[in-house]
């Protein structure tokens, strides 16, 4: 038995020698086809257990590939798309967390969000990253 468990180990090896393996768009692509999964056997939608597999089928090509230059640009790719929408939902988080003493403006040239007192009536706001000068109203 230790015997089979070593020659499965080494054909293992040999397999996934030299190939790109898991990352985080690989991880994300798992867990998305498996809701896709779920919810086509809820709703019983062949359509959307195909979209399910076809996922899988990419997600499988992409860990066995030998393509490292164009899976690391697949994944900062995801990185950069992911970060995009973390940043945004933590500023909304943030402005719901403290809407009742600050107010969030953003700035007219730039669009730089910029938190400000309540309470403190027509003030004069300065971008504290391309130093315009607003007025507006807490």
């Amino acid at each position: 038995m230790n015997n089979f468990t070593q020659k499965l180990k080494d054909i293992i090896y040999k397999i996934t020698y030299g190939r790109y393996g898991a990352d985080e768009f690989s991880k994300f692509l798992l867990f998305f086809s498996i809701a896709l999964f779920l919810i086509s056997s809820i709703f019983s939608s062949k359509f959307i257990y195909f979209i399910a597999t076809f996922i899988a089928i990419i997600n499988i090509y992409r860990c066995y590939s030998k393509d490292f230059t164009k899976r690391r640009q697949e994944r900062e790719l995801f990185l950069f798309y992911k970060n995009k929408l973390n940043s945004k939902t933590s500023l909304q988080r943030r402005k719901w967390k403290e809407r009742k003493t600050h107010s969030f403006f953003s700035c007219p040239t730039c669009g730089t969000v910029v938190r400000v007192p309540k309470g403190k009536g027509k003030i004069e706001i300065s971008c504290p990253k391309c130093h315009t000068s607003f007025i507006k109203k807490t």
